[in-house]
């Protein structure tokens, strides 16, 4: 495989029953908005629990998904999908959250649902088309923007390691992925050569957290030992025994108390445990989607379902899941709305299968086991802390390397559209949104900047002031 990576193709003209699966999917994850079961935006999750509880109205909730996703949408999922040639969850899901929240009427949520999945499906290609015959083809510089975003996503394992493990750990992390890179473009040139990297350094954050965990549990039961022997040879102790003997939570606790915070991890899980058919039925649409290699989960796996490297973005999206899951099922058990794309394993379970059929049949089930073990999976995070943390520094390291890519990417466009012109105008807009307080969040920033720029270098050729770098 080359160091530099271009998407494949940048059509969005797909088959009809393709658009039609577009369409359906997007009305059923409306009508989920709708019923505040299910959001995709995992921001707008925290606020769902007091539109559920009837502490805020529908219009307030709509606001803030909106304001908390329209940058996402127009700066980020848009650009992708021009650019790649493939849809994304930022165009598909956001929108599909804003409009379920906002149809006043149950019936009405999937008719705006299912309205949006048509102008995506129906309109997108169009708008590809226009775009294409501009004197400055801004769409295809921006595919530029793969090789940054590919390679330096291999990198998220090494940043969280650094953060949580330290320097020496970082470091050794960082050499073993740079070997690992290396070798496989020298060894194992038709495979993406982060993959292997990736692999690793996610198996080492893991090993490291684990290692933690048990010395930690270690340590405390050795304390919990020495301080009950201590306190068995103290005649008198009205303390010792107390909490064994009654079963209850020892020093410290009452007997019979309910922690609040449990009763409402119960209470979230076992309304989505109600509407578990609902949820199969959308697990069915996510996998079959993915099944169809329309679509990629994340900006990195967008580039490589363009260029067919399918195991590579099912490698790909199963890592990032790992860094989310803590996150949506926390989310999720507090709030009692879950994740659109659940945990996002349907993704790579549904880039691998070889039928469409197999793929609504394996989603199913993969919700299924995702609801159902939702008060298990809590409880297994709280007694992992460093595991827990390590979702957390691999979510902001995932975040840290995008940003960077999605930048340097951006004027690797921008320098192809209109060579020292292009990365002053993309630049200069990217740096303006930094100065009045990002009013375009920072990740959708660049690529917003560089659709701009494009439209103002054709502006500029129209007016002869500007001849286009590629004629």
């Amino acid at each position: 495989m080359s160091s530099t990576v271009f998407a494949a193709s940048t059509g969005l003209d797909f088959p009809l029953a393709q658009q039609l699966t577009v369409v359906a999917l997007c009305a059923l994850t409306a009508f989920l908005s709708h019923l505040a079961l299910a959001v995709f935006n995992d921001g707008v999750r925290p606020f769902m629990l007091d539109f559920v509880q009837g502490r805020t109205t529908r219009s307030a909730t709509t606001a803030v998904s909106f304001g908390l996703s329209a940058g996402f949408i127009f700066g980020l999922g848009a650009p992708m999908a021009l650019s790649s040639g493939v849809l994304n969850p930022w165009l598909l899901f956001l929108p599909t959250d804003v409009l379920g929240i906002l149809a006043p009427e149950k019936w009405l949520a999937p008719l705006l649902g299912g309205a949006w999945g048509a102008v995506v499906v129906f309109g997108l290609d169009g708008a590809n088309d226009l775009a294409h015959d501009l004197p400055v083809d801004f769409l295809t510089a921006m595919q530029q923007m793969a090789t940054p975003i590919l390679f330096l996503f291999t990198l998220f394992p090494v940043l969280a390691i650094t953060r949580q493990f330290g320097r020496l750990r970082g470091a050794l992390a960082g050499g073993v992925e740079l070997a690992l890179v290396v070798l496989t473009m020298k060894v194992w040139p038709e495979v993406f050569a982060g993959a292997p990297a990736m692999a690793v350094g996610v198996l080492l954050l893991i090993g490291f957290a684990v290692a933690k965990d048990v010395r930690q549990r270690r340590a405390e039961r050795d304390t919990a030992a020495v301080v009950t022997s201590t306190r068995g040879q103290a005649p008198g102790d009205p303390v010792a025994g107390k909490g064994a003997a009654s079963g209850g939570p020892g020093v410290g606790g009452t007997p019979g108390e309910v922690d609040p915070m449990v009763s409402l991890f119960g209470s979230s899980a076992a309304r989505l445990r109600r509407h578990l058919p609902l949820f199969m039925v959308l697990g069915s649409g996510v996998c079959l989607l993915a099944q169809l290699h329309v679509f990629g989960g994340g900006e990195a796996t967008s580039f490589l379902i363009a260029k067919g490297q399918y195991a590579e973005a099912a490698q790909v999206d199963f890592y990032r899941a790992l860094g989310f899951i803590p996150l949506i099922a926390t989310t999720a058990l507090a709030s009692g709305a879950y994740g659109i794309v659940g945990f996002t394993l349907a993704y790579p379970v549904g880039y691998l299968l070889p039928s469409p059929w197999l793929a609504m049949v394996c989603g199913a089930l993969i919700f299924a086991g995702e609801v159902l073990a939702l008060s298990w999976i809590g409880k297994v995070l709280g007694g992992l802390p460093s595991v827990r943390d390590s979702s957390e520094h691999l979510r902001a390291a995932i975040g840290d390397t995008l940003q960077l890519a999605i930048l340097f990417g951006s004027l690797l466009a921008a320098e192809a559209m209109g060579g020292g012109l292009g990365i002053l105008i993309a630049g200069g807009l990217y740096l303006l949104n930094e100065a009045v307080g990002r009013v375009v969040v920072r990740m959708a920033a660049a690529p917003a900047a560089v659709v701009v720029t494009g439209i103002i270098l054709n502006l500029l050729h129209w007016l002869h002031l500007f001849t286009p770098v590629k004629s």
